[in-house]
C-alpha cells in the first residue's frame, strides 16, 4: 500500500492548462489578480502562481474561482473528444495570444455595425500586409 508523501505534488500540464484558463477568463471579465485574490481571501501572488501553473488549484478553490468569475467549473477542463470540447479548447488557445482579450473587449464595446465591419477590415488588412512581408 502506498503511503502519502509529505511533499506536495508538482503541478502537471493539466494544472498549467487550468491556470491559463483562469487567467483568460479573469482578463475577459476585466478582473485584476488583486480583485480576484481579495474575493478568494488570497494574495494576488497566489493568483499569479495558479495562473502560471506553479501551484495546483484544489477543487474547492477552483469552485470558488468559478463562482467569482461567473463560470462553470467544467469550463476549466477539456471534456472528451466531442466537437464542443474541441471548440472550447480552440477558443481558449486564441484568447491566450497577447492582447487578444483586450482587443475583443474593445471590439464588443463598438455599437455601430458599420464601424465594427471597418475595424475588422483594418485588422484583416494588417494580417495580409504582415503575410506579404513574410513571403
Amino acid at each position: 500500500m502506498d503511503t502519502p508523501s509529505a511533499e506536495p505534488k508538482r503541478a502537471t500540464e493539466q494544472d498549467r492548462l487550468v491556470g491559463e484558463r483562469i487567467k483568460v477568463l479573469r482578463k475577459s471579465k476585466g478582473i485584476s489578480q488583486t480583485a480576484l485574490g481579495s474575493a478568494l481571501g488570497v494574495t494576488f501572488q497566489q493568483i499569479q502562481k495558479y495562473e502560471n501553473g506553479a501551484n495546483r488549484v484544489g477543487a474547492g478553490r477552483l469552485s470558488d474561482i468559478a463562482r467569482v468569475l461567473g463560470a462553470s467549473v467544467s469550463l476549466f477542463f477539456e471534456e472528451g473528444d466531442d466537437a464542443a470540447a474541441q471548440e472550447k479548447a480552440e477558443v481558449f488557445d486564441l484568447l491566450r495570444a497577447p492582447g487578444a482579450v483586450d482587443l475583443l473587449n474593445a471590439f464588443i464595446t463598438i455599437e455601430d455595425d458599420r464601424l465594427r465591419r471597418e475595424v475588422l477590415a483594418i485588422v484583416r488588412s494588417a494580417v495580409r500586409m504582415e503575410q506579404d512581408q513574410g513571403a
